[in-house]
């Protein structure tokens, strides 16, 4: 009997230990500005169990750093998803991405042009 007491707390122990409370992960979020910079950011740390999203308005990666005990990937990425911004494999949902400032409509071409341009002295 203390044998398999002795065996199960080791399984509960291991499981317990198994999920990381400073997990890193990185992701793809489209967008254009600082304005979907903000509405990202904001999106993922709302997330309960996130502790640091920053994401790179450049590159459009998104640098996380999140409680695997508390939250998921998947969870993160439908909270993006409802603020309106597309992910690597998800879109958001038409409803949501009209949601966004004009300025913030990285599904259109002009748009994109217009935040690529540099400006002239």
């Amino acid at each position: 009997m203390k044998k398999i007491v002795t065996v199960a707390l080791m399984l509960i122990a291991t499981v317990t230990f198994a999920q990381n409370k400073n997990a890193r992960a990185s992701m793809e979020v489209d967008g254009v500005c600082l304005m979907c910079k903000s509405r990202i950011e904001k999106a993922s740390l709302n997330t309960k169990g996130v502790k640091s999203a920053v994401w790179n308005v450049k590159t459009h990666e998104l640098k996380l750093i999140y409680d695997e005990r508390k939250t998921n990937l998947e969870t993160i990425e439908n909270n993006i998803l409802a603020v309106g911004h597309d992910v690597k494999e998800k879109k958001a949902t038409d409803e949501a991405y009209n949601s966004v400032h004009p300025c913030c409509k990285y599904r259109d071409e002009d748009v994109k042009g217009a935040h690529n341009e540099t400006p002239k002295q």
